[in-house]
């Protein structure tokens, strides 16, 4: 038994599918296939179930979920003690941000932490996603909420404003009514945003013009005159051609929060990168 194969084997039971896991772990579709066969001949037993809807595990395949799960979080252990060892400044660096935040915010302090440390390479990734620390898929994690896995040490960074932006000219709309308005907001699966709800009790009669899950489409569609939309100040603030409407309560804000895994607190770059963006926060 291979377990480069048990990786395979975890990636297929998450995805639920071959292409899925095939995207999840950089393989292509018929290699995931063909290593999942030879783990099944080396355990002598049929470890998923193949539907409409995907691969299924099989009874003997859920017994071998709980055993392989136990050997990647040994695995993983491992390889974040030894990452964490790293003293020098240099090599690879993962970080994860919302889009917004990774373009407007992170990659101006990115640049200036390539400058002084040329040898390390940053990664940055931009992804709705909470990405895990345990499992490394980041190294350090900038969001919107609390972390709450114990082994994750964070720190609140700071709190971001937000307002209401309009084409300049824009009439102020009727608080409580909002009929002849037009919004552009977020998309439906982030409906339960705070900024959506203030909208909809600030103008519950406007019509909705455009809806995006990225804040930057939302921003350079109200610009354009589609409608008035809640966006970060770093972004409205930033746009030519974008007013603020003040309807008496500014929308709601949002805490930053930075994490990382407990393993990883002597890793000199990441050290370096977090103790810049403190700095840069700490100045604001």
């Amino acid at each position: 038994m291979e377990w480069s194969d048990l990786r395979v084997f975890l990636a297929i039971a998450r995805e639920g599918t071959l292409g899925a896991a095939a995207r999840r772990i950089g393989q292509t579709q018929p290699t995931m296939g063909r290593r999942l066969r030879a783990l099944e001949k080396a355990v002598g037993h049929t470890l998923f179930q193949r539907t409409s809807d995907g691969l299924v595990l099989t009874d003997e395949g859920t017994a071998v979920l709980r055993h392989a799960e136990r050997m990647e979080e040994e695995s993983l252990a491992l390889e974040r003690v030894l990452a964490g060892q790293g003293g020098r400044l240099e090599g690879n660096l993962r970080v994860s941000s919302s889009d917004w935040f990774g373009l407007h915010i992170l990659t101006p302090l990115i640049y200036e932490f390539t400058q002084r440390h040329p040898g390390v390479t940053v990664e940055l990734l931009t992804d709705a996603r909470f990405l895990s620390l345990s499992r490394r898929e980041a190294d350090l994690v900038y969001r919107i909420r609390p972390f709450d896995e114990p082994e994750v040490v964070q720190r609140k960074l700071t709190r971001i404003e937000y307002a209401l932006y309009g084409v300049a000219g824009s009439p102020t709309p009727t608080v409580g009514d909002g009929t002849g308005c037009a919004l552009v907001t977020m998309n439906t699966t982030f409906g339960g945003m705070p900024d959506v709800a203030w909208l909809q009790r600030m103008l519950p009669n406007a019509r909705v013009a455009f809806r995006s899950n990225n804040r930057d489409a939302q921003a350079y569609m109200s610009a354009l005159g589609v409608g008035l939309a809640v966006l970060p100040r770093p972004i409205g603030d930033a746009l030519d051609g974008l007013q603020v409407i003040d309807l008496g309560e500014p929308p709601p804000g949002r805490d930053v929060w930075i994490g990382y895994h407990q393993d990883l607190r002597r890793l000199a770059r990441l050290r370096a990168l977090l103790d810049l963006t403190i700095e840069r926060f700490s100045k604001d």
